[in-house]
């Protein structure tokens, strides 16, 4: 019999608790674990590290405008099918849509209406990326042409919050079409003489950037937001060269110029209309003197 042999160990088996899904997220920046109550609590900014997730459109709304003024238009506005696209999916397009009605609560990736800010009447429309990663339709276009419009029968500033992967492949040339519809709108806005105020939130890419986002009089952005026209690895590939750090967030484009303000979403509100006040004060000041 040996002097010393191997001890005996019992083991015990230790069942994993259930943790509910949905109470706790990662912070990207840190690494940090949150608990989205918390997170929502502070209009998904988090605690400390200040990143910026995305905000529903619903919410957006709440948080830009006074309590009790919006007044959704054009909710009743849905996608068709005009080219019966047919994807690797075995869902359809149309069912796909239906599943991000179901998911979001919106008809599609635009909300869209009238309210005020601290007192001042403003046409706004939000994207929300939930919705098929708020890519640009015939919807999303026509709703923000709308809202452009509508902006210029009532003698209001325009807002729009931009957050988008670009133009909406299911619907072809007619969902490319919605820049130059979106654009011609604008600019029937300016010669109007109304303020148009765009805020690029995190992403804001392609065919939405290269038409109605970034034709704001004034352009804010949130922080650390992806703005661009095409992904960085195409764009390197393309070049062949390696891009510099940071490239396509919203603090390189302001040190570029390409934007006006990185705005942080608590200070969003006070900021658009303090951008209200100054543009409305002065186009009142030009009338009076043309009248003079």
């Amino acid at each position: 019999m040996a002097l010393f042999g191997k001890p005996k160990y019992s083991t015990v088996q230790v069942k994993k608790k259930d943790i509910p899904k949905g109470l706790w997220t990662k912070c990207p920046k840190t690494n940090k674990i949150i608990y989205i109550k918390e997170l929502e609590e502070n209009w998904m900014v988090v605690p400390g590290s200040e990143y910026h997730f995305q905000l529903p459109a619903q919410k957006r709304m709440d948080l830009l405008l006074d309590e009790g003024t919006f007044d959704e238009m054009d909710g009743d506005l849905t996608s068709v099918d005009p080219l019966r696209f047919k994807g690797n999916s075995k869902a359809s397009y149309l069912e796909k849509i239906k599943a991000y009605q179901e998911k979001t609560g919106l008809r599609d990736s635009v909300f869209s209406g009238i309210g005020k800010v601290n007192g001042d009447p403003v046409s706004i429309a939000v994207m929300d990326f939930r919705f098929q990663g708020a890519s640009m339709g015939s919807v999303a276009g026509e709703k923000i042409t709308r809202a452009i419009e509508r902006g210029i029968e009532n003698k209001t500033p325009v807002i729009v919050v931009s957050a988008s992967g670009g133009a909406r492949m299911q619907e072809g040339i007619l969902s490319l079409m919605q820049m130059g519809k979106t654009s011609a709108a604008l600019a029937q806005l300016s010669n109007a003489g109304l303020p148009y105020i765009s805020i690029l939130t995190n992403p804001t890419m392609a065919g939405v950037m290269a038409s109605y986002a970034s034709l704001g009089d004034v352009i804010l952005a949130e922080p650390g937001a992806l703005i661009g026209f095409a992904g960085a690895r195409v764009i390197k590939e393309t070049t062949n060269q390696d891009l510099p750090d940071g490239f396509q967030t919203s603090e390189f484009l302001l040190e570029r110029g390409l934007l006006d303000q990185i705005v942080h979403r608590h200070q969003m509100k006070s900021r658009i209309s303090h951008f209200i006040k100054a543009f409305t004060s002065s186009h009142s000041k030009s009338t009076k003197a043309i009248q003079s």
